[in-house]
């Protein structure tokens, strides 16, 4: 139980700031460009490469380690765990694997998007 307790604490210690850097990113930087899941995505591959540096020294303790990955930076942006994901194959020489994880990542993440974008539409018209 105590494992549950500080994922719940560091999420929504991470959705708030996600919240509060888009927030400020809309407010500052006004534009149609989406800046805030761009600060956000950026800053969280960021932090979590920070982190886990010290996770490889055993720095951070197994309690620690869930409240600012799971639960912090699993509530501020998972773009940083697939970027941390990717970058352990690369690094570990797995090429094929890592650069598969991006493309289908992302293709099949926005293509998945549309369809049920398109799903919801028809599903909407159904109704009417």
């Amino acid at each position: 139980m105590d494992k549950i307790v500080y994922i719940a604490l560091g999420g929504s210690i991470g959705a708030v700031s996600r919240y509060l850097v888009s927030a400020a990113s809309q407010k500052y930087l006004s534009s149609i460009a989406p800046w805030g899941t761009f600060i956000v995505n950026v800053s969280g591959c960021f932090i979590i490469g920070f982190l886990w540096s010290f996770v490889e020294e055993r720095i951070i303790s197994p309690n620690v380690r869930l409240f600012l990955f799971t639960g912090v930076l699993g509530g501020y942006t998972t773009f940083s765990s697939f970027g941390l994901e990717t970058f352990n194959l690369l690094r570990d020489g797995e090429m094929r694997l890592g650069v598969m994880n991006v493309l289908m990542s992302v293709v099949l993440g926005i293509g998945c998007v549309f369809l049920g974008y398109v799903l919801g539409r028809v599903m909407i018209k159904a109704v009417r």
